[in-house]
């Protein structure tokens, strides 16, 4: 099971390069083009969410930490907020942002095969590869 992790400084600018990573990733392991469009918007609310809640966390320094694990026919992706150690911080409150029902909402529909499983000190987001349509590599 092939695993990137990507760590960075919780700054808005860095939402799209984990963006990209996570649809390199995505494209790599065979998934489609309909489900990349899905896995780009929901890395980037995830991200986006983990971004806000840390700039929230008053005074604290850490990190936003992304887990791409390409398990066969799926995409597991963690994103969590943690200290420059990697210890997750869990115990930040959840704020607005962090709570956001319209992000809840995107990752959820974006999701596919399953709903984003948050906590507040992270998301988690798992996607299924969809079988090639049958008869798709047929010549009319």
């Amino acid at each position: 099971m092939p695993t990137v992790d990507l760590r960075f400084t919780p700054l808005p600018e860095h939402v799209r390069t984990a963006r990209l990573v996570a649809v390199s990733v995505a494209r790599r392991a065979g998934f489609g083009e309909d489900q990349l469009d899905e896995i780009r918007i929901a890395i980037g609310e995830a991200c986006a969410r983990a971004v806000s809640a840390t700039e929230a966390a008053a005074g604290r320094a850490g990190l936003v930490d992304m887990r791409l694990s390409d398990d066969e026919d799926r995409l597991d992706v963690t994103v969590l907020r943690c200290d420059e150690d990697g210890a997750p911080l869990a115990e930040t409150p959840p704020t607005a942002t962090t709570e956001d029902p319209l992000s809840l909402a995107l990752m959820t529909g974006a999701a596919g095969s399953s709903a984003p499983v948050t906590a507040p000190g992270g998301v988690r987001l798992i996607w299924v590869r969809e079988a090639a349509t049958a008869g798709a590599d047929q010549q009319v």
